[in-house]
């Protein structure tokens, strides 16, 4: 893409989302319902046709690969999540299959039971609190514009993104989301990423590149920064120095549903709070799985493999195996995954 078609589309997405300042996008409330009757289904790749998004929505997504949702997730929920988060962080609770990660600055001599040493936990199937938010209604109700009725939760976080130590390992590089994903197609999975708080730059928003979703799925490999890189933070080097990148402000509620081939990261947090967001990647329930040898995401089997038999003790397990593991129907029914 030139610079001339990359300006003009940027300037198409601020017009769209009212931004304030060039390369910041602020969260607007989008709702509607638009006709459909003068655009063919066919032109649609990446949304479902049903009477939830309006036009405008859909067209927006297709061109961009996100869409943001205003205020979707209630105060009430919020504060939930962040007391279950708590008491994870305490120790008072341990669900099966969760991940707890600390920031890479963070040396195990000095690791104590509490929310300040986690930047992230992941997989928390288990934990019945949790994992409301990937059940809620009015999460699912979007979901299904892009994955169809049979959902599968496939892989759900907790970001707790720490004040930068002054390492700059606050930061997530480049990436897209489907290189950790083994299973296909991507146009039949979204992502539902959930501000917990006001999210700007200061405290390291989402970055996104507008429109990669219609490219390949490129490799990706650790960065090379010199503060060190926290582990899974895989990101890509070869990428259109041109696409202009747009940052999220969003307030708490708010709520960005992204394609998994979307390129996306998030700067550090420069503030002196840490930067909490919920999100969910689903998964329609026809996806298959893929055999990763010899694709570009065969380090990343390998790298969790070889985790997966340390942490756990597993003699033989693939990467298939874990995500079967993970995953959980939310509506509909399990076909493939």
């Amino acid at each position: 893409m030139d610079r001339d078609r990359a300006s003009a589309r940027l300037r198409v997405l601020l017009r769209h989302l009212s931004c304030r300042s060039a390369g910041t996008v602020i969260a607007r409330h989008t709702s509607g319902v638009g006709s459909l009757a003068s655009f063919h289904p066919q032109q649609f790749q990446y949304t479902r046709e049903n009477n939830v998004l309006s036009l405008e929505q859909r067209k927006f997504y297709e061109e961009n690969g996100f869409l943001v949702i205003k205020n979707l997730v209630s105060d009430a929920d919020i504060q939930r999540f962040r007391n279950e988060f708590e008491r994870i962080c305490r120790g008072e609770v341990k669900p099966s299959g969760l991940s707890v990660m600390r920031d890479v600055t963070i040396p195990k001599s000095e690791y104590v039971p509490s929310e300040k040493m986690v930047f992230k936990i992941q997989d928390f199937q288990e934990d019945e609190e949790l994992f409301r938010y990937c059940t809620l209604p009015e999460i699912l109700k979007y979901v299904e514009c892009f994955t169809g009725p049979n959902i599968m939760a496939m892989h759900m976080m907790l970001i707790n993104k720490p004040p930068d130590s002054g390492k700059k390992t606050s930061r997530h590089p480049l990436h897209q989301d489907l290189h950790y994903f083994p299973f296909r197609p991507s146009n039949s999975i979204v992502c539902a990423w959930t501000a917990m708080e006001h999210t700007d730059r200061n405290n390291g928003c989402l970055a996104m590149l507008p429109g990669t979703h219609k490219g390949p799925l490129k490799p990706h490999d650790y960065p090379q920064w010199e503060g060190g890189v926290n582990s899974m933070f895989h990101g890509i080097q070869d990428y259109d120095k041109n696409n202009g990148r747009v940052h999220l402000v969003m307030e708490k509620g708010d709520t960005v549903f992204f394609h998994p081939l979307l390129i996306h990261g998030s700067g550090r947090n420069k503030s002196q709070g840490f930067r909490k967001s919920i999100s969910c990647h689903f998964a329609d329930a026809n996806c298959h799985y893929i055999d990763t040898k010899g694709k570009s995401q065969e380090n990343l089997e390998n790298e969790f493999v070889s985790l997966a038999k340390k942490v756990y003790g597993f003699k033989e397990i693939t990467l298939k195996d874990m995500w079967t593991f993970r995953g959980r129907v939310v509506k509909g029914q399990r076909i493939n995954l």
